[in-house]
């Protein structure tokens, strides 16, 4: 079903929605295809349009706030089963073809202050930010019921990116003073780029990638939450909160249970894609949170490998009357593993939307697109 920009929003508040939404947000892993393909998928299995999930149309509201400019890209090295490149911020970088889809740094080029300050133009404000036809495009889909999205540096992710993991670990604790100015940076332009674009346009959505937890946690505990990420988002959030913005995401993997409420306080009002196998569980986060915040994912992956049985333990549980409600899109926690059998596939899509009191997937709109925003 296509859905209306009015609709979605409406889902991810304490306004009735049609109807719950059931979605897939990133699509298969690399080669599930070639595995699915030898089981008999048809081209519309293989594109996911067969599945008929929800989707709402969704247009860039015209901002550019992450780096802009940067070094020349350059491929170093290129083998059948991984390639070297370095990228815009002189990073050499490692991509394993046969298996990953982001590439791993070998190095990063912040180290101290003095290092910051040689790039830090590449994330400060400046006029080609702003794309004004862009923003005039999405302020007329928008009245047509297009959802307008926009996006901010994570304010964990960009660090990282720029420190990495273990040398930010450190640099919180040795130079706040280094971390502080990043974040900073990175709230006066994202602020600059809205006072501009929402001179044309509202962002429905501003989401935020940071994937800073794994299984056993998070990176950042709630004291690094509140001192280097709560007074860039709150900043950027309470603006946009202003000017109509309804809806702050973000995107993190592993377990952020320990640091939930100090996200909710930066603004954070959407999460996803609530892994399971990390501890993050739906059902108990809604009972805990009720619709103080909306939750995107959610759904086992690793249980499309266990069986129909396994399948439908795990549905019974998360489709529950509590989260069918609204607030809640229904999806797997993140790609479709490998070894995952075409048949148990079909069986989730169909099990699902049967619980879910949508029409079967052959009398509904055939289309798939990427809902991870």
């Amino acid at each position: 079903m296509k859905w209306t920009r009015e609709q979605y929003l409406n889902l991810l508040s304490s306004t009735p929605s049609p109807r719950p939404m059931f979605c897939e947000l990133f699509g298969p892993l690399i080669g599930l295809e070639d595995e699915w393909k030898a089981q008999g998928a048809t081209p519309g299995e293989l594109d996911l349009s067969e599945f008929c999930f929800d989707y709402v149309p969704r247009i860039h509201a015209g901002g550019r706030t992450g780096m802009v400019g940067g070094y020349e890209p350059q491929l170093l090295e290129d083998t059948p089963t991984y390639s070297i490149t370095r990228d815009s911020l002189g990073r050499t970088m490692k991509l394993f073809k046969n298996y990953a889809t982001i590439p791993l740094p070998l190095d990063n080029p912040v180290k101290d202050m003095e290092s910051w300050l040689k790039i830090k133009h590449f994330y400060q404000y400046s006029e080609e930010r702003i794309d004004k036809e862009q923003a005039l495009k999405a302020a007329q889909l928008q009245k047509e019921g297009v959802l307008i999205v926009d996006s901010i540096p994570g304010g964990y992710n960009t660090p990282r990116e720029l420190m990495g993991e273990e040398a930010l670990a450190y640099a919180v604790y040795d130079q706040p003073e280094l971390i502080l100015d990043i974040m900073e940076t990175l709230a006066d332009t994202a602020c600059r780029v809205f006072d501009e674009v929402c001179k044309y346009v509202v962002p429905d959505i501003i989401s935020v990638h940071d994937d800073m937890a794994g299984k056993s946690g998070p990176l950042y505990g709630p004291n690094q939450v509140r001192d280097f990420m709560q007074p860039y988002y709150s900043t950027v959030w309470e603006q946009l909160r202003k000017q109509g913005t309804r809806i702050f995401s973000q995107d993190s993997d592993g377990n952020m249970n320990p640091i939930m409420d100090a996200m909710i306080a930066c603004g954070i009002n959407h999460f996803y894609p609530l892994e399971p196998a990390a501890g993050m569980d739906i059902v108990r986060l809604r009972e805990k949170y009720g619709r103080e915040i909306f939750f995107k994912g959610g759904i086992d992956k690793h249980v499309l490998r266990g069986g129909k049985d396994a399948i439908d333990r795990e549905l019974k549980y998360k489709l529950s009357p509590l989260l069918k409600e609204g607030g809640c899109v229904f999806a797997l926690d993140h790609r479709i593993p490998n070894g995952t059998r075409l048949e148990c596939y079909r069986y989730y899509v169909d099990t699902a939307r049967d619980m879910l009191g949508l029409p079967p997937r052959g009398e509904d709109e055939r289309t798939w697109v990427r809902m991870a925003f």
